[in-house]
């Protein structure tokens, strides 16, 4: 059984599990959400063909693969909670002949890895789940070496997310939802610039930047094709409303997702921060 006291036990349940399953099945449609923050991300991270990179909650591995590229006389290793993304990542890299990308399935918590073996430590939303921030980037710290970059896609506040407010508006269905918290774990728990600032400088990290960055969010390609998709991530908000209501919050969405629905799709606005800094 497992240790209820271990270290993010409840993302590990949840990333090895419905959370897990439902983004493997989803895989193309999360990168395609967020794809106007991948080269950002990938620029900011300077990966030199010699590198070694390490992917910090890589999900189904596009970061991974294409930070693998980069380092083309180099490599690039993805970790992540997920059996079943990390399958996919392996034989998505595999069809694709991206031979110096591999994949581990170990937490960046705590994981050993072997000091200073990175050059690049990168995370496209993957890093704001840790249970216990302060150690998680003191590890990651500790695999890089010294000099070595970090550079991180991470939310800004809420009233910057136009595409949570508006799903959570919908999903309401005349309930106080409680607020999302901005503590660890949680889509903003690294949204405050100061904090992030404080955290990483006391993990180990110096010249920390923060870059202010906004791009469109992309949920399908029409209405429904996005209300299948959002009603599915956001699942658990509907799970304690009866048949009607659960129509109705169904219903304002896909109005909300019409009002936005663009020549390219559906898409919503979004704010994140592009965080870099340097090993000490």
């Amino acid at each position: 059984m497992e240790n209820q006291d271990a270290p993010n036990s409840d993302q590990r349940r949840a990333w090895d599990g419905p959370t897990g399953d439902f983004w493997t099945d989803h895989a193309d449609r999360f990168d395609a959400c967020v794809a106007a923050y991948h080269r950002p991300l990938l620029d900011a991270a300077a990966i030199a063909a010699t590198d070694a990179v390490l992917d910090v909650g890589c999900g189904a591995g596009q970061v991974t693969r294409d930070a693998a590229r980069r380092a083309s006389a180099g490599s690039a290793l993805g970790v992540d909670l997920s059996v079943r993304m990390l399958d996919l990542a392996r034989r998505t890299a595999a069809a694709d002949g991206v031979g110096n990308a591999t994949f581990r399935h170990a937490d960046a918590q705590t994981h050993p890895f072997d000091p200073g073996a990175f050059d690049v430590a990168v995370s496209r939303h993957g890093s704001m789940f840790f249970d216990d921030p302060p150690a998680a980037f003191a590890n990651i710290a500790g695999a890089l070496r010294p000099g070595g970059r970090l550079a991180l896609l991470t939310w800004q506040g809420y009233e910057r997310q136009e595409w949570l407010r508006t799903f959570r508006d919908a999903f309401a269905a005349g309930r106080d939802l409680p607020p999302i918290p901005t503590g660890s774990p949680s889509p903003l728990a690294l949204s405050d610039p100061d904090a992030v600032r404080a955290l990483l400088t006391g993990a180990g990290f110096v010249d920390v930047d923060l870059t202010d960055l906004a791009e469109p969010m992309w949920f399908g390609a029409d209405p429904d094709d996005a209300l299948g998709f959002v009603a599915g991530l956001q699942a658990g908000m509907l799970d304690d409303l009866d048949d009607a209501a659960r129509a109705g919050a169904l219903q304002t969405l896909r109005s909300a997702l019409a009002d936005h629905a663009t020549p390219r799709g559906v898409e919503l606005a979004s704010a994140a921060w592009l965080v870099r800094a340097t090993r000490r």
